[in-house]
């Protein structure tokens, strides 16, 4: 019998954690960065600097979260692939 993929728990372990939310939901996952950013923006805008630190740390909260998603939705997009499927 050959051995396939199915008998190694290594495979099955690379294909539960193989990033299958950023290619199921690749435009929910953009939009939520990007709505980070605005929303960022946004409190930049709105908030007085009275308010003390905190809103300053909000907005780089938020700015950091957007970020964050975009460069790692990026990443997947543009990475080069593999030849051989796990």
């Amino acid at each position: 019998m050959a051995d396939t993929s199915g008998h190694r728990a290594t495979t099955r372990w690379q294909r539960l954690w193989h990033g299958c939310a950023l290619e199921r939901h690749q435009a929910l996952i953009t939009l939520s960065g990007a709505v980070c950013i605005a929303f960022g923006i946004v409190v930049a805008v709105v908030v007085p600097e009275t308010e003390g630190p905190a809103w300053a740390m909000a907005v780089a909260g938020c700015l950091a979260a957007g970020v964050l998603l975009l460069v790692r939705v990026a990443w997947a997009r543009f990475r080069p692939r593999r030849e051989t499927p796990l």
